[in-house]
């Protein structure tokens, strides 16, 4: 069975109390159970991770490329939070480890203000999946899946 790898950036681990009325009441571990549920119905792994800390992030994504590279996995959903509008280093990475990304977040950045409008990810990443909740984690793996299909000649 393949794998797909979620990847959560700085600050989602306070989901369910941070911010509640732009990010909702659902916590990470909630979030991780849907994200568990939705590989179990397509059929693929789910590996859930998170971390405030820019190098780890960038070090599952070389691993994450490695793995895509060996046949082991289709790719990352990836919610970089505030790295999305400052890290050239996350795109350098995903790039460079040629790993299929959807890049994934739970408020509108677009609706929100000005300096979350830009997405140093978006260049580098497969897709994108802004502003449905939580609701967004599933449907992102979903994507993941059904490209990497198309990309690999598989019938979906």
């Amino acid at each position: 069975m393949k794998k797909v790898l979620v990847i959560n950036g700085p600050n989602l681990n306070l989901l369910g109390t941070r911010e509640p009325a732009q990010y909702g009441h659902e916590t990470l571990a909630d979030v991780e159970r849907m994200c568990l549920a939705a590989g179990a119905r397509l059929e693929v792994e789910v590996e859930c991770r998170q971390s405030n800390h820019e190098g780890a992030l960038i070090d599952w994504l070389h691993e994450a490329g490695r793995e895509v590279a060996a046949g082991r996995m289709l790719g990352v959903v990836m919610n970089p939070g505030a790295y999305t509008h400052t890290s050239v280093a996350l795109h350098d990475a995903i790039k460079g480890a040629s790993v299929p990304v959807i890049e994934l977040h739970i408020s509108n950045v677009h609706a929100r203000e000005e300096f979350r409008h830009h997405s140093f990810v978006s260049p580098a990443a497969r897709g994108i999946i802004v502003g449905l909740g939580v609701k967004g984690y599933p449907l992102a793996i979903e994507a993941l899946v059904r490209t990497s299909e198309s990309h690999t000649g598989e019938a979906s």
